[in-house]
């Protein structure tokens, strides 16, 4: 049965290969995204593939943006069946330059270093809230449709940094393991009223936000990358695509009893003790 899902975050990369995946299944799709040319290039994509979606520019942390998103989708398509809160990211104010904290970084004085103790609370507040409140908010706004409706979920995106923070990003790991927290609390608080909420933990995946990090401009890897890959059991990064079939399932009737999981999706990377 097709039903009407919201996208936030669908313009990016991970986000825009699972609408266009819903998309194929016959569902009604609502790309939005802080940028309104990246959600209306994921939109008319589907549309021209002889699927249903519109694009809108909306800010996951203003209500309301929010709530004139959600008019323009209840106006088209109608209620909101499935929520996915897509909207998230890092920042490099919330970032440390070194993995750890060695006596001599204290003198340190190069230009864009960062040791815990220079971490900017403004980008630590920025990554905070594009991660939970942009999670919280579209949640509100959107998840008022499904009281009481049959087969409504919302799917949350957490990161397996939420299991086992990373070095260097206390900010975005603190951040996530917040969003798994909040989609075990949802889960508990909407069940009475029929909302399944459950959570994605992707692994590595290359997007736009990382890629530079990881890689270098001829392709191969950096230090970085190459200690991730090593981390990683399955021995790569993920591909958009690995993120569809267990969205579709928690998406689905088939996940009908599944409530209050967050579901590692990394190549074994948060089983994996390195020895």
């Amino acid at each position: 049965m097709s039903k009407v899902i919201v996208l936030t975050g669908a313009g990016g990369v991970l986000c825009g290969v699972l609408a266009k995946a819903l998309a194929k299944e016959g569902h009604k799709i609502a790309v939005l995204d802080l940028r309104k040319e990246a959600a209306d290039q994921v939109a008319n994509e589907i549309n021209a593939n002889g699927g249903e979606a519109i694009g809108i520019a909306t800010n996951v942390l203003e209500k309301k943006s929010l709530t004139l998103a959600k008019k323009e989708v209840n106006k088209k398509f109608g209620l909101c069946d499935i929520l996915i809160n897509g909207a998230g990211g890092n920042h490099p104010l919330g970032t440390t330059s070194n993995t750890h904290l060695l006596s001599d970084d204290l003198e340190n004085t190069s230009e864009g270093f960062k040791t815990f103790f220079d971490l900017d609370s403004e980008g630590i507040k920025f990554v905070f809230d594009l991660n939970f409140i942009g999670t919280l908010l579209p949640t509100q706004v959107f998840a008022k449709d499904m009281v009481d409706k049959e087969g409504c979920s919302i799917l949350n995106i957490s990161s397996m940094n939420a299991f086992t923070p990373l070095t260097k990003i206390p900010a975005y790991s603190g951040a996530k393991a917040a969003v798994s927290n909040f989609t075990q609390w949802l889960a508990v608080h909407f069940s009475k009223v029929g909302i399944r909420v459950n959570a994605l933990a992707p692994g590595f995946f290359l997007t736009d936000q990382n890629r530079s990090l990881l890689t270098k401009n001829d392709g191969s890897l950096t230090p970085r990358g190459n200690q991730i890959i090593e981390q990683t059991p399955m021995g790569k990064f993920g591909e958009p695509e690995d993120l569809v079939g267990t969205t579709l399932w928690l998406c689905s009737e088939g996940a009908s009893f599944v409530t209050g999981v967050v579901i590692p999706i990394d190549g074994g990377f948060s089983a994996y003790s390195g020895v």
